[in-house]
């Protein structure tokens, strides 16, 4: 029989194993593609057998592992919600990042930034792109520093590595850059279930939903446990990429899953991921004590972070006073304005200004929406959502000081 020491340290080793693992998930939550040189890739490689089996099991995503880099393919649930994408890049953007990846993609081991957008100039001359409105001709700052800022972002991930140069001169056209292309990390790049080119080629889709819809559509056999599987994976990816999930939400698979399930399910996610699961009559969320699995957080400090609070429990006082009220843009502007003269003293001086109320009320309904504390309507107007009730704070009270008892 082992002794109470050896059960001791088996103990300390279990619990540490278990401790790489969770950080290990996290590590590939917070980062779907990590490099080489990072510390969470040597934990990966470490613990890459767990690691698959549990994102397979758990998420139905698929993880690769290799010496350069690990790639979790994260497959999201649904592909409405226009929150999410690349912090300060817009639609013109996006094309940059993909004629970069396709002009890389042909390179040589090497490539200069000026040789990099020459080739984008050819590709961007491409007629479908031109009879949609796509311009880009390198003759403009604005242009080169979007250029730049794609490379910054290829720079993050690892696909290129800096050699030598420096953007900024590239901007001013006093200088070059020239990087390393890492192609493993590139062809990593692409984490949807059918390749862009073959949508247009096989499917002929119109319209951007059902070509985003082909991006990420994925076979399930017409069989009751196959459908269950699905409608858990769904949920389980849901619940490890949004900040809360809400029941109305769903569809009628996942809700009748939840049903018996979602205690057992959250429990297993967050044990695996270090979350705690919160779980309501509306919905449930795994919530990060840490804040390291969102992207998107409540504000702590600066104008645009009061600005932000002060809307959550404007709305939040609202919406247990008077369920269901929708607000407009311009009801919140004036509360900003209104709150300016109480608060103003503690905001920048622009905030001040007549005006500024509208686009810091917008800064903040939609940091809100991204958390999925309150919806967006169509027609302008803003709705509360369950989660956000938690930032209804009651009148302050002011209590006599008690005398001091000595």
């Amino acid at each position: 029989m082992a002794s109470q020491s050896e059960r001791k340290l088996a103990d300390v080793l279990e619990q540490q194993q278990d401790e790489e693992r969770e950080r290990a998930v996290r590590a590939l939550l917070m980062r779907p593609l990590l490099i080489a040189g990072s510390p969470e890739l040597a934990l990966v490689r470490r613990h890459s057998e767990y690691l698959r089996d549990w994102f397979q099991r758990e998420t139905g995503w698929s993880l690769r592992v290799e010496r350069q880099c690990a790639r979790l393919y994260k497959r999201p649930a649904v592909h409405e919600d226009t929150t999410r994408g690349v912090k300060d890049f817009d639609r013109d953007h996006y094309v940059l990042l993909c004629l970069a990846c396709a002009a890389l993609e042909r390179a040589e081991s090497q490539i200069t930034l000026r040789t990099l957008g020459e080739r984008m100039l050819e590709a961007a001359l491409d007629p479908e792109l031109v009879t949609r409105g796509f311009q880009f001709t390198l003759e403009s700052a604005r242009e080169r520093r979007a250029l730049v800022s794609v490379c910054r972002y290829l720079l993050d991930f690892g696909v290129l590595a800096r050699v030598a140069g420096d953007e900024e001169a590239y901007v001013t056209q006093s200088g070059d850059v020239l990087y390393d292309i890492h192609r493993r990390v590139l062809s990593a790049l692409p984490a949807s279930a059918l390749g862009a080119s073959l949508i247009e080629a096989t499917r002929g889709l119109s319209t951007l939903e059902d070509r985003l819809g082909a991006l990420i559509e994925e076979l399930v056999p017409d069989t009751v446990d196959a459908h269950r599987t699905a409608a858990r994976h769904r949920l389980a990816r849901r619940l490890l990429d949004d900040p809360v999930v809400y029941n109305d939400e769903l569809s009628d698979d996942e809700r009748a899953y939840l049903a018996t399930q979602r205690g057992t399910m959250s429990a297993r996610l967050a044990q695996g991921a270090g979350l705690i699961a919160e779980l309501r009559a509306e919905g449930l969320a795994l919530v990060d004590r840490d804040g390291e699995l969102s992207d998107e957080r409540m504000p702590a400090v600066g104008t645009e972070a009061h600005v932000t609070l002060l809307i959550a429990e404007y709305l939040a006082t609202a919406a247990r006073n008077e369920p269901g009220r929708l607000h407009s843009m311009n009801e919140l502007a004036v509360f900003v304005r209104t709150a300016s003269d109480e608060y103003g003293r503690f905001w920048r001086k622009e905030a001040r200004e007549a005006g500024a109320e509208q686009a810091l009320a917008e800064q903040a309904v939609n940091r809100l929406s991204a958390l999925r504390l309150v919806r967006i309507l169509e027609g302008g107007g803003v709705e509360t959502r369950p989660a956000l009730l938690r930032f209804a704070i009651g009148t302050a009270q002011v209590r006599p000081k008690q005398e001091s008892l000595s």
